[in-house]
């Protein structure tokens, strides 16, 4: 995100009068806000995602990872995050034909989105790289392994491009 959005979010929590800012000046703000939140930005991690690369983010506090960019630890809720990287390969956990689709996406029928659990513990949402009429739910559990990126143009609801990791069947 940008500076100028970073700025605006201060003076958010400024304005909110934030116990725990409280008192800081806004330069101290800003400078926390532009380090801790930008660890791993949707740019960074879809930029990974284009180079096979599967980034996410463990905590420093608890030792969970989580592959999304988060501004805190889905578990304990600190803001010590580290960058990793996934080894990008998991368990294909459920999944879905998708025949009938949304508006903007009628190009891309039949596809198949899934859920990975990854082998470092985090899920991720992404594609599966397979003939849609072949799918049958004895692919739940097989292993899987990154093998690119989807980038669609988004809709009228989802704000613009978007890219979403693609898994392919191992063995």
């Amino acid at each position: 995100m940008s500076y100028y959005t970073w700025k605006v979010k201060a003076k958010e929590i400024i304005n909110k009068g934030d116990k725990k800012m409280a008192g800081m000046a806004q330069e101290e703000i800003e400078k926390e806000l532009s380090t801790v939140y930008t660890v791993l930005t949707y740019a960074d991690y879809e930029a990974g995602l284009k180079e096979e690369r599967l980034l996410g983010l463990k905590c420093a506090s608890c030792g969970k990872i989580t592959c999304h960019p988060m501004h805190v630890c889905q578990w304990c809720s600190s803001r010590r995050l580290e960058r990793v990287e996934l080894c990008g390969e998991g368990e294909l956990t459920t999944f879905t034909v998708i025949r009938v689709p949304p508006e903007g996406f009628e190009a891309d029928v039949p596809y198949i989105p899934c859920i990975i659990e990854t082998k470092e513990g985090p899920c991720v949402i992404g594609r599966l790289d397979y003939d849609a009429e072949r799918a049958t739910p004895e692919l739940i559990g097989k292993q899987v392994k990154l093998s690119g990126a989807y980038t669609y143009e988004g809709d009228k609801y989802s704000g613009g491009a978007h890219t979403c990791p693609i898994f392919k069947l191992v063995g």
